[in-house]
């Protein structure tokens, strides 16, 4: 546990799908004038320095990022996101990756609020930094699981939570069922985003058949996956369980998901999923 350090991945093609999907949940909390509430559990460091060593060392936003970086070609929601990406990058040159916290921010009106947690004690220390004093912009030193009965339900009782934990433990998946059952019972109403790796396929279907019985409504699933799911070890794909998706978000990404598999993909396999688990009332 607290092994994971996210700057060795940052900007690779399952922070594109994450991303992108996190600037559109974001882009359709901002059609309303109410103020609203984004929380990132698992926050990481904020921003992430594509020549620092540990980046550079596989090189997995070259993957991911980089080959959307120059194109000209891109919807305007795929555009959107990298427009997110050149917010930190002013001198046109891929040098910094902003994780979800810094396109969150980016994304914020006035009136809205950002709230990180993070456990691991050097992320912590980086994304304090990365948001020192900044009003909007609260940063706790904390489990992202434990803290939640604390910030739920925020005060403008709109809003999202984004869970993308490290998967270090074999539990992970059952750690989340019991969040979204945390959340959704103290915030019906409330977004909830939890993005996991398709690594072997068997756990997350499980996990997504016991979410169903679950019978929250408005439960729907997209899926990225980028090399056959009985191929070799590794990060086949990911994907992202969304509850209470904001109204047609299934079209949007019903366009976006193959337009990322061309971009994204290696040859030309690959696959993407996009279905209602239980369907919205």
């Amino acid at each position: 546990m607290l092994s994971y350090r996210h700057a060795f991945h940052a900007g690779n093609c399952a922070d594109v799908f994450k991303h992108v999907l996190l600037v559109q949940l974001i882009r359709a909390l901002r059609r309303k004038d109410n103020p609203f509430c984004v929380l990132d559990t698992h926050a990481g460091a904020g921003r992430y320095d594509l020549d620092s060593p540990p980046a550079r060392k596989n090189r997995e936003f070259v993957g991911g990022i980089d080959r959307l970086w120059h194109r000209t070609e891109l919807s305007p929601e795929l555009a959107d996101y990298v427009a997110q990406v050149r917010a930190s990058n002013p001198d046109d040159r891929l040098r910094h990756y902003p994780g979800s916290p810094r396109i969150a921010r980016a994304l914020l009106r006035p009136r809205d609020r950002l709230i990180l947690t993070e456990l691991h004690p050097a992320e912590h220390a980086a994304l304090k930094a990365e948001f020192a004093g900044d009003r909007q912009v609260l940063v706790h030193h904390a489990d992202g699981y434990a803290a939640l009965k604390a910030l739920l339900p925020p005060l403008e009782r709109r809003g999202l939570v984004l869970m993308d934990p490290a998967y270090e433990l074999k539990d992970e998946f059952d750690r989340l069922l019991a969040a979204v059952q945390v959340i959704h019972r103290r915030w019906a109403t409330g977004i909830i985003a939890v993005w996991y790796p398709i690594l072997d396929r068997a756990p997350s279907l499980r996990w997504q058949r016991t979410l169903q019985a679950m019978e929250i409504p408005a439960l729907l699933c997209a899926e990225l996956g980028l090399y056959p799911y009985d191929g070799p070890p590794g990060l086949h794909g990911c994907g992202m369980i969304l509850i209470n998706p904001p109204w047609k978000l299934d079209e949007t990404l019903g366009r976006l998901l193959p337009e990322l598999l061309r971009w994204l993909r290696v040859g030309e396999r690959g696959q993407t999923r996009l279905e209602w688990l239980t369907p919205a009332p």
